[in-house]
């Protein structure tokens, strides 16, 4: 149950911090008359225009409740606003949030919060051990610790376990001067380096230690751990190996970093995207900085909440097939359309200019990376 509690304090921590970015604006709904009970200035209105607060209070432990989910989640008529657009015409709901139509949307910056949060959360989530213990239980017989994003590479471990047993057997029943000895020992020692390499890869670990050793399989040892950098600069080498040595020795922690870091430090995602999406829309005048910046915030949030839809679809074998393909078509569709309509394009020209802001992407993505697997290192 720990995985669920921590997911909903993720959802209800990022909820908070969306309603930090974006407090109370254009909710009220009733007039109101006399004076505020705050600070006593007469009403003209909903709100009082001295000291914000809203014109009606309440007492009841149902408008208790309301206050918890209109804070935390928003769920009032901006998250009806906001979302239908978001997910069908980004440039429509982008451009009437630039040009002053935002009392009635989420704010980007409020939304992106909020889905940041929400993603690292599911993931964390659906990250977890199998739930029906079944893979767990058999991984335990075979010395393999199942956890997170590992469990696929580990549990591919445990299917190049179960054929390399049977062969080891049959290699030991073999007299030593069989024609098939040969064949079946080259098997062996292809399995024994898949294996050595995958443990590499979720522990830092060779699986078979002593197989490291044979002087007929250098190769199976994916990089060598020992092998100090010399870049001929002895103080940036003394630094690169350190950080190396700590990776090394407890890479664990250095994968919970770089997770953690990776919602601590997502808005980085904003700054980097903006220089390539004003590369993009050159030569379309009248636009600022701060129109790419919405442009920005608003098309991450909808590709995390899209990707946690994927998520839950593959975890809960959703036709995960179909959505992840559905996924992959509409995704820079929904770029191409946030694209045409924020900025006024044609056809030919959102084309164009999608194809060049799909290549940043990825160099967004890469620099990113590299920021958390630095940050990891150097932490």
């Amino acid at each position: 149950m720990s995985g669920e509690f921590e997911m909903a304090g993720a959802i209800a921590e990022g909820g908070m911090w969306a309603r930090v970015a974006e407090p109370e604006a254009g909710e009220a709904h009733a007039e109101g008359h006399g004076k505020c009970l705050n600070c006593g200035t007469l009403l003209a209105g909903p709100h009082c225009h001295q000291c914000g607060q809203a014109a009606h209070v309440h007492r009841s432990i149902s408008a208790f409740w309301h206050d918890i989910l209109h804070g935390v989640l928003h769920f009032d008529g901006k998250f009806w606003n906001t979302l239908p657009l978001l997910a069908w015409q980004p440039g429509h709901l982008t451009r009437r949030y630039i040009h002053g139509e935002r009392a009635k949307f989420i704010s980007p910056m409020a939304l992106f919060l909020f889905a940041i949060f929400l993603m690292f959360a599911i993931f964390s989530y659906v990250g977890s051990p199998d739930f029906s213990g079944k893979a767990g239980a058999e991984a335990q017989k075979e010395g393999v610790k199942v956890t997170g994003w590992r469990e696929g590479m580990q549990r591919e471990m445990l299917k190049l376990e179960g054929e390399l047993a049977p062969k080891v057997k049959q290699l030991a029943a073999l007299p030593a001067d069989s024609a098939a000895r040969k064949e079946l020992e080259a098997e062996v020692s292809d399995l024994k380096g898949e294996i050595n390499a995958l443990s590499y890869a979720t522990t830092g670990k060779p699986r078979y230690p002593d197989f490291l050793s044979d002087k007929g399989a250098p190769d199976s040892v994916p990089f060598e751990f020992n092998t100090d950098v010399d870049t001929g600069f002895p103080a940036f080498d003394a630094w690169i190996n350190k950080v190396a040595a700590k990776a090394k020795k407890n890479p664990e922690l250095l994968l919970y970093k770089i997770q953690s870091n990776g919602y601590k430090f997502a808005w980085l995602l904003i700054p980097l995207s903006i220089p390539f999406v004003w590369l993009a829309t050159i030569g379309k005048r009248g636009h600022r900085f701060y129109d790419h910046a919405v442009f920005t915030t608003y098309s991450i949030a909808f590709m995390s909440l899209l990707f946690i839809v994927v998520t839950l679809s593959w975890k809960f074998n959703i036709v995960p097939g179909l959505v992840i393909t559905a996924a992959l078509f509409y995704a820079p569709f929904h770029m191409y359309r946030q694209l045409r309509h924020a900025y006024g394009t044609s056809r030919i020209g959102a084309v164009f200019r999608l194809f060049l802001l799909l290549n940043c992407t990825g160099i967004v993505v890469l620099l990113f990376l590299t920021i958390l697997i630095n940050l990891g290192l150097i932490g």
